[in-house]
């Protein structure tokens, strides 16, 4: 088979293929490759000398059976028999789930993840969005320190459990995203650098050194990136990505990376015919970033909210500090602004960050679904000191009107595992790093960061301690009963909902119409014959719904239909969706 590395620095490259060693030679016509024939077969561990050095992994390993710094493994695609066909299901309409495969499960492997995939086919999620399974060193940790960026992490299953899952999932009629991270690589097990110039000082991110993109060489450090990207979505037929922080992509070239990489998926998806998708985490509030090619735009699919996220905290908790600030000065405004302009920062003063911050959002051309609405996810809950959930703190009722807003929102909606039942166990920050004084540095840096907020160092869960990963684990027996069974039935009704009446999944955000009271705190609003009420104040709200007697679809609590004057009674923190009659 075919071996070849770009190693641009190098005067030499040996291969080590199970235990003998092969000259490689430059590559004809390609400047930095090195390349050769050896007899490999799927499984030989292998990896590359420069000039006489250390073996070092493949920068392209499929598999890292032996963690980040051992050797690579062969992977042969074409072993897999795939039983399941791709359900071909874009995100206009879709409802995601985010989910992290170390403590989905006790077990914490994709295999034990499959074994629940119908609690997410019954609950009615369209898409489950998998946190990062590149590797790392350790066992357990998020993932967003991952070093082998075209590789599954070898304690959740490697490459075929991968493909077993994603098999399952779409049996199950579920596509899968995969969340991946190109701004930066882990401080540990990281051999890039010694093979060419994959990182540039010329800028820098909160990581350090920025990978290269517009340095010399970054040529091939884009098609690095590019290749891995459409290798997730081409050899374990994925359905989309979520590209992490794409603001730390720093990038000065005249075609951005991203734009390159947007270009080169839809290309696939033309190529295989499944409609394959980018979701980008942007804290830049830019439109462009999701507008076509063709009008000027990078020509990504979608963005995560986070205007959204915030406006709905502070109405739900009340919390202001750090960047919930401007939010909570009026937090039902707020989350009306995000409901029908799609930001809330959109030019307008951040006192978080000290100056304007965003871009208006053109209502008449960009569609709603391109922007993500979330009450929870990963960052939200475990960047707090305590990893703790909404459900830690708010009312059963408020839970509920989370959801309901969350769900019948002109945004694609997404879930974060566990919410759908108000899980009582917190989403805590751990790892498992191997370096004993980076293991060091990060506990220190977690307890420094939220002692400087009024913590005590003892109850700043320590990331290496095996405890943190546990308490984080899912607890599969709540479901079960009262009162996350009740919180997990409106959950399934309000997405049988959304399915059910295309007014839900009408993305037009000019559509929708409004109203609500900040001191009473209620919040209605209307999406074509349908009409969303809730109450987040304890006492019961008079909300005027105007003409019409509407009948009720769902209730969280027992109520009749609005007077004949249109006024809907609706009892404290509690919320309604209703139809025509």
């Amino acid at each position: 088979m075919q071996f070849e590395v770009w190693a641009p620095q190098a005067a030499e490259v040996t291969l080590h293929l199970s235990g003998a060693e092969h000259a490689l030679g430059p590559a004809p016509g390609r400047p930095g490759w090195w390349a050769g024939q050896a007899p490999g077969r799927d499984g030989d561990r292998y990896g590359y000398a420069l000039d006489g050095g250390p073996v070092l992994p493949d920068p392209r390993s499929r598999r890292q059976p032996d963690g980040p710094d051992g050797l690579s493994a062969v992977v042969d695609h074409t072993r897999h028999t795939w039983t399941a066909h791709p359900p071909g299901r874009g995100l206009p309409g879709a409802v995601l789930y985010e989910l992290h495969v170390g403590t989905y499960t006790p077990e914490g492997t994709l295999d034990a993840a499959a074994g629940r995939l119908g609690h997410l086919a019954r609950l009615g999620v369209t898409h489950v969005e998998l946190m990062p399974l590149c590797p790392f060193p350790g066992r357990h940790g998020w993932g967003y320190d991952g070093v082998a960026l075209w590789a599954v992490h070898e304690p959740y299953g490697g490459p075929e459990a991968l493909k077993r899952f994603v098999d399952a999932a779409h049996a199950e009629g579920l596509g899968v995203v995969l969340d991946v991270v190109h701004n930066h690589l882990g401080p540990d097990g990281n051999h890039l650098p010694a093979f060419g110039p994959y990182f540039t000082g010329t800028h820098h991110t909160p990581w350090g050194a920025a990978v290269n993109l517009d340095a010399p060489g970054s040529d091939e450090v884009r098609d690095f990136l590019i290749g891995s990207a459409l290798a997730w979505l081409r050899d374990y037929r994925l359905d989309g990505l979520r590209l992490d922080a794409v603001h730390a992509l720093h990038d000065d070239r005249a075609l951005p990376f991203l734009e390159a990489l947007a270009e080169a998926v839809d290309a696939l998806a033309a190529e295989t015919g499944r409609p394959l998708f980018l979701i980008a985490e942007s804290d830049l509030n830019d439109p462009r970033l999701i507008r076509a090619r063709g009008e000027g735009g990078t020509g990504l699919h979608a963005q995560w909210n986070d205007d959204f996220h915030h406006a709905l905290h502070t109405a739900l908790t009340g919390e202001s500090q750090g960047y919930y600030a401007d939010f909570a000065k009026a937090p039902l405004a707020a989350l009306t602004k995000c409901l029908t302009g799609g930001f809330f920062h959109d030019g307008t003063y951040s006192s978080f960050r000290g100056r304007r911050h965003g871009r208006p959002l053109d209502r008449e051309r960009v569609s709603a679904h391109r922007l993500l609405g979330y009450a929870q996810t990963h960052d939200q809950i475990g960047n707090r000191a305590l990893g703790d959930r909404l459900a830690a703190g708010l009312s059963p009722g408020l839970l509920a009107c989370a959801a309901t807003l969350t769900l019948t929102a002109p945004f694609t909606p997404m879930l974060f595992m566990g919410e759908e039942w108000g899980a009582g166990t917190p989403w805590q920050y751990f790892t498992d790093h191997t370096d004993p004084e980076l293991a060091e540095a990060v506990r220190r840096g977690r307890r420094r960061e939220f002692t400087a907020h009024g913590w005590a160092e003892e109850e700043v869960p320590d990331p290496q301690d095996p405890a943190t990963r546990a308490r984080s684990c899912l607890d599969w027996s709540e479901p079960e009963r009262r009162p996350h069974s009740r919180l997990l039935d409106w959950y399934r009704t309000l997405i049988a909902l959304r399915h059910r009446y295309s007014d839900l999944t009408d993305p037009d955000l000019t559509a929708l119409r409004p109203a609500f009271d900040e001191q009473a705190r209620w919040l209605a609003f209307r999406r074509g014959d349908l009409r969303i009420a809730v109450n987040l104040g304890p006492e019961p709200a008079a909300i005027p719904l105007g003409r019409g007697r509407p009948r009720v679809l769902a209730a969280w609590d027992p109520l009749g239909p609005p007077d004949e004057a249109g006024v809907l009674t609706l009892p404290g923190e509690s919320c309604v969706v209703l139809g025509q009659s």
